[in-house]
This record gives C-alpha cells, structure tokens and sequence, in this order.
C-alpha cells in the first residue's frame, strides 16, 4: 500500500508499506480522506510538531476516515463496508490521574496519538490506503454524513471542546480571534452550542470570508486596520500569536473568560497580559479533546455543515504539493484534504 511518510525536514515521500493485517481487537480500514493539520505541516517543515522531534519515519495525519476492509476475530458490533471516523488519541502506560482530572483522558502524562511523535516508537497516523486500528477507537458515521465530513469530526471535536472549556455560552456574545480552520469551526460549535452572536477576527480576508459560511455574524479584518470589538463575553484565541494576547484580553469583558485555542510557542514571546489581572479575566487553556468527538458526528448528521472550511483536495500521491499548500499564507487556504483512496480522484 501507499502511505505519506515523513523522514526529516523537508522530506516527506510516498512510499510502500505492507498492507497491514488486523490483531484480534483491530479492525482494518480502507482509507478515503485525511484532512491535513498544522502538526503534519510542522513535521514536514521541521522534523519536529512542538516538542516531539522525529526519531524514525512516520506517516503522517490523524484526521481521517475510510470504510471498515476486515474485522479483528474478536470485533463484534462493527461491519465490513461501514464508514467510519477514528479517535486519535489512546492513553498508555498505569498512570493513573489525580481526582481533579477525573475523565479528562486529553490531560493523561502518555497519549498515543495518531501521526504523533511524541513517544518512541512513533505512532503512525492514517494518511495511508489502510490502517489498522484498536475497535475502541472506531467511531461509526450516522447516516448521511460522508467520509469526507467524518474526516473533519476531529478538528470539529477540538473546536466542541474548547467551546465546552466555557459553559453557558447560549444567548451570548462571542469573539473568535483567528479564523483558521480552527477558529472557524469554533465559529461554527459556538453557534451550535447556542451563542447569540459571533464575531470572527482575522488578518486574512479569505479566512473571514470562511468564517463568515461557519456562521460569523460580523468579522474583522485586522489587516485593514480594524480594531477588536470591546466588553466581549467569551473570546476564543485561535490564532496562537504571542502579539494576539493583549488585544484579545482588552476584548474581554470585565470578568470575562478568554479561552486559549491556538497552541502558544514553548519558547519565550513578549505579550501584554495586564488586563488579565485588572479586569479580573477568567483565562482557560483547551487541549485536544476527550470524547468531543462523538458529539462532533451528532452535529454533522444534525446538519453542521463543515464544508465551507475546505479549501483544497488533493490526491495522496500529491502529499507534499498539498502539504505546501496548507503552509503557504499566500495560498489562501483553509483545510487542505487528502484523497486516500487511490482508485478515485479527489472531488473538484
């Protein structure tokens, strides 16, 4: 079989790999779609996403979904031929959490993470024509929902949960700071979880014009010159930009909460952060996510529509060409998808 593999910067090929065969409680999934993430940029760009650095190849993605090819001997309530998602993410080792993270598994110290580097050996991700894969992580798609929307469940699970990470946001006013693929689903669970109005704020233009189809009420346009709306209820900072900090808490309101979306660099960054303290400001950081994911597929088959933040297809063989275009500012690009399958080219 084909799968994208990233060796070392810069380096990322199509290569061969056996066809995997399933263990008991795996089941075997024929690929169709892979949405590719800033973390499978990271590692073709640097060797590295964050603190994992490459030890050995790794295929990449970790948004993905396809049609179940075989059965483990041991798998029951699953069927060949049915569309599925996955859960990336699969706690390892006996720690156990402490009380208070009692449920949160995205906090647990080792996480074995689709397309992840993070522990050795790597953890292969599914940008691949099959993979094989534990039953526990498989999540069925409800009908009418396509692999291609599946493979966005989790990136809109990300968005669910941070939206989760501020409770009550029903009949509230929302501003969403970074209108990437991340910021814009946010745009798109907050107006799902009942915001009264949502403001999408972004240095791009085609990345508010996105935002706007997830269901933006207004954007702004900082690279005009606009300024972000004050005395916001809730603000979401999906950009992760150091310079993003001080703007964002002087959008919150008076005891306001600004959720921490957009992963910050783990090196030092200067930021204006006195209105954290003065005004009083609740300011939450959203990991990943726990079982969002589920509640991701009820919003798809409950009419979210995620397609709007889909930019470009390419098929697998043209990885890094897809891969150049995620990374590219000048591309106007929103969620770049991989077709996995290689026996159908990718939709226009």
């Amino acid at each position: 079989m084909k799968a994208v593999v990233v060796h070392g910067a810069g380096d990322v090929r199509i290569d061969e790999r056996p066809r995997p065969e399933p263990a008991p409680d795996e089941v075997l999934l024929a690929m169709e779609w892979g949405g590719i993430c800033g973390s499978d940029v990271s590692y073709w760009r640097k060797g590295a996403s964050g603190t994992a650095a490459l030890a050995h190849p790794l295929v990449l993605g970790h948004e993905v979904a396809g049609r179940i090819a075989a059965l483990g001997a041991e798998v029951t309530g699953l069927s060949e031929g049915q569309p599925v998602t996955v859960h990336p993410a699969r706690p390892v080792g006996g720690d156990l959490l402490p009380e208070r993270l009692a449920g949160r598994t995205n906090l647990h110290p080792r996480v074995r993470y689709f397309g992840s580097a993070a522990l050795t050996p790597h953890t292969d991700g599914g940008f691949s024509e099959f993979r094989a894969v534990p039953a526990a992580q498989i999540r069925p798609l409800p009908d009418g929902v396509d692999t291609e929307s599946g493979a966005l469940a989790e990136p809109l699970a990300v968005a669910l949960h941070a939206v989760g990470r501020a409770p009550g946001l029903r009949g509230r006013t929302v501003l969403v700071n970074g209108a990437g693929p991340i910021g814009s689903l946010v745009v798109a669970a907050a107006r799902y979880r009942g915001a009264h109005t949502v403001i999408a704020a972004d240095l791009s233009a085609s990345s508010l014009s996105v935002a706007r189809r997830m269901g933006a009420d207004a954007v702004v346009d900082v690279s005009r010159g606009e300024e972000l709306p004050q005395d916001i209820d809730v603000v979401f900072e999906a950009s992760g930009a150091p310079a993003a900090l001080g703007p964002a808490l002087r959008a919150t309101a008076r005891g306001g909460t600004l959720v921490q979306v957009g992963n910050l660099p783990g090196t030092a960054a200067p930021s204006v952060l006195g209105d954290l303290v003065t005004r009083e400001i609740t300011w939450i950081g959203s990991y990943r996510f726990v079982d969002e994911i589920d509640d991701a597929l009820v919003a798809l088959r409950d009419g979210l529509d995620v397609s709007p933040v889909i930019s470009h297809r390419f098929p697998l063989e043209q990885a890094e060409r897809a891969l150049a275009v995620a990374a590219d500012p000048g591309s106007a690009s929103s969620k770049v998808m991989l077709r996995l399958a290689t026996d159908t080219p990718p939709r226009a």
